[in-house]
């Protein structure tokens, strides 16, 4: 989805609605409540901006999210692709930019909401319990990646822009989540972790894993 606007479409009734109230507060002598609700408005804008990016070249899986990664390991068992698998979570807190990219070219292959709790986004439990939206993306070499946003303690609203047979393009904005949340990757096998837990990573810039053990990267690459 692309968007002319610095803000993600899902911020604008955050951010005009307390404005409009405050301008009105203050043209009434309400200055306190103008002061409240300006402020809310000016922070709706900076939490909800979405900045114009271009991913980097090559063949890396990039990050869906900004954040810090939290876990990147292999993984025995998940409910979204079969078998064993490459799972690499990042965790956004309230600083960072909210809008969700796609870590690969391919093609949503399906969709899956589920409700469910809103345990903090950095538990481990919370992939499992909290309500979350899995996308099944197909690479052109038929290569199956699952996409995980999860809700966090406080994020109440996943929005997701793409439906089943839509097309995306590596870095392509796909989605948002409101509030705090959490981002997990499941990778095949054979996927090589070039993140470590810790690490600041980047949605649509930062390389998260190779695909292929032969791909070579450098190290390092997108990753700030």
């Amino acid at each position: 989805m692309d968007n002319t606007w610095p803000v993600a479409r899902e911020g604008r009734p955050f951010i005009f609605v307390p404005l409009g109230v405050a301008f009105l507060s203050a043209l009434t002598g309400g200055w306190w409540l103008a002061a409240i609700f300006g402020a809310f408005g000016l922070f709706s804008a900076w939490f909800f901006r979405d900045p114009d990016r271009r991913a980097p070249t090559g063949e890396g899986v990039l990050s869906p999210a900004d954040g810090t990664v939290i876990l990147a390991e292999p993984v025995e068992a998940n409910r979204f692709l079969p078998g064993r698998t490459v799972k690499i979570s990042v965790f956004m807190s309230l600083f960072n930019v909210h809008v969700n990219r796609a870590p690969l070219t391919g093609r949503v292959d399906k969709i899956e909401y589920h409700p469910g709790r809103f345990f903090s986004a950095n538990l481990d439990k919370a992939s499992a319990e909290n309500e979350h939206n899995a996308l099944i993306i197909e690479t052109e070499d038929r290569t199956k990646i699952a996409v995980i946003q999860i809700a966090g303690l406080i994020a109440r609203r996943i929005a997701c822009w793409v439906k089943p047979g839509d097309a995306l393009t590596r870095g392509q904005r796909f989605g948002l989540i409101r509030f705090g949340s959490r981002l997990d990757v499941y990778l095949p096998p054979e996927a090589v972790i070039k993140v470590r837990p810790g690490q600041k990573v980047k949605a649509g810039w930062s390389v998260l894993a190779l695909l292929a053990p032969e791909k070579s990267q450098a190290p390092g690459m997108g990753v700030y």
